[in-house]
């Protein structure tokens, strides 16, 4: 209830308040304008700032495009308060930071040659020949500081109707860059759209071109669709269901979505469980994703403790009973949340109230903190080195394994016996 009080606030706020009325964009902008003829448009925001203002969304990242190109774009705000970064200059694209913002301006441009991912482009200062070259008609929506919608690609009418459109050819485009077709994909679950015949004669035709793409830029894409709120809902649609089985093979527990449902609003899902909960199974299957995707160290070290404790609570009956602290204390309660998770969405034996029994118990468990450190050994006569961080070790997991109790008499002894 007051998770969605909160929201609507914050919607409330957003229509009162629009993002472009900030300051410090009214201040980007003005500094775009300056020395141009006051009837000469400089800049627009476009893309997903736009689309999520249109549907009173909360905006993350800002784009803005601009008839100013890259260098002169450094000039003018040298000596300003924002942080200028060469993110994309040969491309036409600086990024300015600041405290509160990260905005990415590229100058409009038109493709005169396109070969994959890459293309011989002219810069421009003509907004439809700009919206051309974008992917979706909900892609090409501009609007200036003022908040006046400028759409020559009549994306905000697709918008309205949930309706994604490639701009053009369907064809054509996805041949330009064959990362459209997951791009697609990501939009066509975030509104559920409708897919139309020559979309999807495109789709089909053009699916082994994105064996020709960087793991890196799928990866980007497929984490995007994974965070999405509506990614959980695509076994309800075969069509998609079939194109991202076909895309990532790898993905073989997606039917596991459907138990996951059934317990969504009691969970905290994050980017680490979906993958667990797709990758995770008796196969290994997850080390053959992280080595095929060069996956952070921080997503390899979750997914190798998840499948690790995944194997173990199948032969440890006690995992979630007796031993709940100590594997607490051992992880952490996130750790067994989702695991938890990840029991349950794999176990049709189990039930909704078996997976809550146990939330409530991970939750309810004391976090043990062990208090004993180097400085202690010391104290009482032990010298710094290899040797004190062993019997460190030695000493913290007599502690665990005496429920969490070890006295001062026998922490001596140990030091005693290793000294």
């Amino acid at each position: 209830m007051l998770e969605k009080s909160f929201n609507l606030l914050k919607k409330i706020k957003r229509n009162f308040f629009p993002f472009y009325k900030d300051k410090d964009l009214k201040f980007v902008f003005q500094k775009l304008q300056e020395g141009l003829p006051i009837d000469k448009v400089a800049a627009r925001f476009v893309g997903g700032c736009v689309r999520k203002h249109l549907n009173n969304e909360e905006i993350d990242d800002i784009d803005i495009a601009t008839v100013i190109s890259s260098e002169e774009i450094k000039r003018k705000f040298n000596n300003t308060s924002f942080k200028i970064i060469d993110t994309g200059i040969k491309h036409g694209t600086v990024t300015l930071v600041s405290k509160k913002f990260k905005l990415e301006l590229t100058t409009l441009r038109q493709d005169i040659e396109t070969y994959g991912r890459h293309a011989k482009v002219e810069y421009i200062d003509d907004w439809k020949l700009d919206s051309e070259r974008r992917d979706f008609t909900i892609n090409s929506i501009y609007m200036d500081i003022n908040g006046k919608i400028f759409d020559p690609q009549l994306g905000t009418i697709d918008l309205k109707n949930n309706n994604v459109k490639f701009i053009g050819d369907p064809q054509k485009r996805i041949e330009e860059d064959y990362l459209r077709i997951i791009r697609f994909i990501r939009f066509k679950i975030m509104y559920n759209s409708k897919i139309e015949e020559t979309t999807n004669n495109a789709i089909k035709q053009n699916l082994n071109g994105i064996t020709k793409i960087s793991k890196e830029r799928i990866l980007v894409e497929l984490y995007k669709i994974l965070n999405l709120q509506n990614f959980i809902n695509i076994n309800e649609s075969d069509y998609l269901k079939k194109i991202f089985n076909l895309i990532f093979p790898e993905f073989k527990n997606i039917e596991r979505l459907d138990r996951l449902k059934k317990i969504f609003k009691y969970s905290k899902i994050n980017l680490k469980l979906i993958l667990a909960i797709l990758l995770i199974d008796n196969d290994n299957n997850h080390e053959y994703f992280s080595h095929k995707y060069n996956v952070s160290n921080e997503i390899n070290d979750e997914l190798d403790l998840l499948a690790k404790n995944f194997q173990s609570q199948k032969d440890n009956k006690d995992l979630f009973n007796k031993d709940l602290e100590k594997n607490i204390y051992l992880t952490n309660k996130s750790h067994l949340i989702n695991l938890n998770v990840l029991n349950f969405t794999s176990n049709p034996k189990l039930t909704s109230e078996d997976f809550y029994r146990t939330l409530k118990k991970i939750l309810k468990s004391k976090t043990h903190q062990f208090r004993i450190d180097g400085k202690y050994l010391m104290e009482r006569g032990m010298k710094e080195g290899k040797l004190l961080g062993k019997v460190l070790k030695k000493i913290e997991k007599e502690w665990v394994d005496n429920n969490f109790n070890i006295s001062d008499d026998r922490v001596k002894e140990i030091i005693k016996l290793n000294s």
